[in-house]
């Protein structure tokens, strides 16, 4: 079995980006779930109903976000037409499962691919160095304690490499795939950990690589220049598609193989 997780996209560049690629990359590897973390695609900051809408068109199963996902309040609305039982588009959008109890939205995902395989997509956010969350090691067992599928994909959005790092251990064998996103450059380090599970601290970003992590460069140079605060706008130059590309074992969901997918235009 086949899984493609898209890194970050980052505003307008990186929709574009991902809609050039990602059906000839679903089409010529024969994948069956799409994970796409689109917590950046409206311009840099958050997501709207209306982008999910065009990103789950493209073949999205499941979209994960993180510490932006409140940054554009419409989406608020929009998961809360959700369930916890229900199927639909709005459901399969997830923010950090380890936020304050009582906020909008769900951190976990289970469905059914259209083969008939069960999975789960589990969406987490680091403690270290970010704001707004609890224990995501504890949060994870948790959760996985009320899992059933063996396919199981964790978005690990996260700032620091050592605490990524230490969640992939601390799952290995556990679940599929452990994931990173955030920090929105490409690490060389995927692999597959002993257990069973890839890992990859950073998928990096899907977006504009002429820029600061996606910001234009020049208002970036500002403020480190300066010191001053500035509006920062999305890049449009040379966007890339990044990606991660695993392979599994449906009736185990232990993985066999990673790849790093980096696509420009």
């Amino acid at each position: 079995m086949k899984i493609l997780f898209v890194g970050d996209i980052f505003g307008s560049a990186g929709r574009r980006i991902v809609r050039e690629h990602i059906g000839h990359v679903r089409e010529a590897h024969g994948v069956e779930l799409v994970v796409i973390n689109a917590e950046n695609a409206a311009g840099g900051f958050g997501v709207t109903p209306q982008i999910a809408e065009e990103l789950f068109d493209l073949g999205a199963d499941v979209l994960t976000t993180g510490n932006h996902v409140w940054d554009k309040r419409e989406l608020l609305d929009y998961l809360n037409s959700a369930s916890a039982e229900s199927q639909e588009r709005p459901r399969r959008v997830l923010r950090p499962a380890n936020m304050q109890p009582g906020l909008p939205g769900y951190g976990v995902f289970e469905g059914v691919t259209r083969s008939g395989v069960e999975y789960a997509v589990i969406d987490l956010m680091g403690k270290v160095f970010m704001s707004g969350t609890n224990d995501p090691f504890n949060a994870a067992n948790g959760l996985l304690a009320g899992i059933k599928a063996k396919v199981i994909v964790v978005d690990f959005h996260g700032e620091a490499t050592s605490e990524k790092v230490a969640m992939g251990w601390h799952l290995d064998g556990r679940v599929t795939a452990v994931l990173g996103t955030h920090t929105h450059i490409p690490t060389a380090d995927e692999r597959v950990l002993p257990g069973g599970t890839a890992y990859q601290t950073d998928v990096g970003m899907s977006g504009p690589y002429d820029s600061v992590i996606g910001v234009e460069k020049e208002l970036v140079l500002h403020r480190f220049l300066t010191g001053m605060p500035g509006k920062f706008e999305a890049a449009k130059g040379n966007p890339k598609m990044c990606a991660a590309l695993i392979t599994c074992d449906a009736a185990t969901g232990r993985a066999s193989a990673i790849q790093r997918i980096m696509l420009g235009e």
